[in-house]
């Protein structure tokens, strides 16, 4: 029975999983939903009963920790869930961004096969120096520092063999745990857990491949490269493969280490502020942003007043069209206009109930003034987040998927600035990169390239409205086109109308009978006459005084001469 073997080994790893919810205090959740078959023995009663009141308020601290123990699949897991407000409480979301995909390295023999496997060659032969202590490790891969040939220093990323077998293995029971959620638990039918590991699955298994990370680095350093305050590191391709990555050494500390950097208060300001200009730029002008900007991703480099950016697994992309909507609710918010942002949210792809339209403005407008012109020493950014989201979850919003990731890299390099400098206020930073903004939407060469992207797409349309029409004919005439609609008094209003197109006509015939009685009469020489007419005009004019006189009784008695 070979085939039952995976089937097997999958119920062990989801008991094991029900064990380790139990020890967290997750207990009263198998419970309540009639998962406890999944927990080995009776014992488990006593378990149960013992855990279930141990997470109360704490339930995000809690699934944090539970995430941390079942190991860096579920951990990439939790922060993908951080980044769904539409889907997670806010207090479990702001607990979820604590979480840090952070484990052992593994050893230098398993590194050495991989680069040796992926790039053909030996690491004698391809790097003059390789340094055998990793200086980062993650779930995927892990960082060791090299010299190239050519005597460059870079960094080299390699990937953790076995890591693809595993997230296969991770994701097949986050499937089956899926199924289950959506058989037994009725509490979460508004979630479409399957949908939500295909989202998991595409990401992870994109970051299975180097390469595509390789590109994305590729790009951000040549939309840096004529700034000064930016650093990117430059791929190299020849020591890049799906399972090796090369890029250029940059030598800094991590903004991570900022306490231990004998900075003063001025620079750490400064610092802060460019950290935060750096991703307005990337979002408001590139419309390509690091998706996780937080410490470990940001080098304070040896130049003054400049830093580095590292780990380009996770970016965002936005179309021009995004960036215009972006820009216009930036600038309406840095210039408090808060009247206006229900719309443009709306613009943005956020969906609310129209009839709450007044209600959504208004808590938007308490927010925001609670809030505006304050340090961000004086408020709690989970806090912030959390209010944030309840407001999301009380409007029952629905967000456009593609802003998620931009919502958190905002949050995070929020946080990053007040780690930086207690007084940092993002307005100081927004009212005047917003007036730059405002002012390159509407210069002659932003107005002429809208005008002719805009004539462009016109002119598409233009050309495609007659197929459109065609098909849309083709589709009528096979029947596969049906339209329907009530409307309260129809049958009425047909009957009437109905009654209108009879007497009409009557009313043709009527006159079609006087006309052509008269021309019988006057041109008809032969055939019998009465009273010196011809017969046929005579019983032509009898009827049509007869249907006219039938005709105008029905207008009377209807009363509505």
């Amino acid at each position: 029975m070979p085939s039952q073997q995976p089937a097997t080994r999958s119920l062990g790893r989801l008991s094991e999983i029900a064990q380790v919810m139990v020890r967290h205090g997750f207990g009263y959740f198998l419970e309540a939903h009639k998962l406890t078959d999944l927990l080995p023995g009776r014992s488990a009663e006593l378990r149960l009963s013992e855990a279930a009141s141990s997470v109360g308020s704490a339930r995000g601290q809690h699934l944090r920790e539970l995430l941390d123990e079942l190991g860096p699949t579920f951990v990439k897991f939790g922060q993908l869930l951080s980044t769904r407000p539409d889907v997670v409480p806010p207090d479990i979301i702001s607990e979820l961004r604590g979480l840090q995909d952070d484990v052992r390295p593994f050893p230098l023999e398993q590194a050495e096969r991989v680069i040796e496997e992926d790039l053909g060659n030996t690491l004698e032969r391809l790097f003059l120096e390789f340094d055998p202590e990793p200086v980062a490790a993650a779930s995927i891969g892990q960082v060791h520092r090299a010299v190239l040939p050519n005597g460059r220093q870079v960094a080299v990323k390699v990937q953790r063999p076995g890591a693809p077998r595993q997230i296969e293995a991770d994701l097949g029971l986050l499937y089956q745990a899926a199924k289950l959620v959506k058989e037994r638990v009725r509490a979460l039918d508004f979630i479409d857990t399957r949908l939500l590991i295909d989202e998991f699955a595409r990401q992870i298994r994109q970051e299975l491949d180097y390469r595509l990370e390789a590109r994305n680095a590729q790009t951000f350093h040549r939309n840096f490269a004529s700034n000064p305050h930016v650093r990117v590191p430059r791929v190299y391709w020849q020591y890049t493969r799906a399972r090796v990555l090369t890029l250029e050494w940059l030598q800094g500390r991590h903004v991570a280490d900022v306490d231990a950097m004998p900075l003063t208060i001025d620079e750490r300001r400064d610092l802060a502020y460019l950290i935060a200009e750096t991703w307005m730029t990337m979002i408001f002008r590139h419309g390509f942003f690091h998706g996780d900007p937080h410490p470990a991703n940001i080098l304070v480099l040896e130049e003054a007043g400049v830093i580095g950016l590292v780990d380009f697994g996770a970016v965002g992309k936005l179309t021009d069209d995004d960036m215009s909507k972006l820009t216009r609710i930036f600038i309406d918010a840095a210039s408090e206009n808060v009247d206006v942002l229900p719309k443009r949210l709306a613009d943005l792809g956020v969906r609310y109930p129209k009839e709450r339209e007044e209600e959504f403005l208004a808590e938007l407008r308490e927010m925001y003034y609670r809030y505006y012109g304050a340090s961000l020493a004086e408020i709690d950014p989970i806090q912030v987040i959390r209010e944030a989201f309840q407001l999301i979850y009380t409007m029952s919003l629905q967000l456009p998927t593609r802003y998620l990731l931009l919502d958190r890299a905002i949050a995070t390099v929020g946080a990053v600035g007040v780690e930086l400098y207690p007084d940092f206020n993002v307005f100081e930073v927004a009212r005047p990169y917003a007036r730059g903004l405002l002012l390159e939407r509407f210069t002659p060469q932003r107005v002429a390239r809208r005008a002719r992207r805009d004539a462009i797409r016109y002119a598409q349309i233009f050309a495609e409205a007659p197929y459109q029409w065609h098909d849309l004919m083709e589709q009528v005439r096979d029947g596969q086109v049906e339209v329907g609609f009530v409307h309260k008094g129809l049958d009425d209003f047909l009957e009437n109308m109905q009654r209108v197109f009879n007497r009409l006509v009557v009313a043709l015939i009527v006159t079609g009978g006087l006309i052509g009685s008269s021309l019988i009469g006057i041109f008809a020489t032969k055939g019998p006459q009465l009273l010196g007419i011809n017969a046929l005009s005579v019983v032509g004019f009898a009827l049509s005084v007869v249907l006219g006189l039938w005709l105008l009784w029905g207008v009377v008695r209807s009363g509505r001469l």
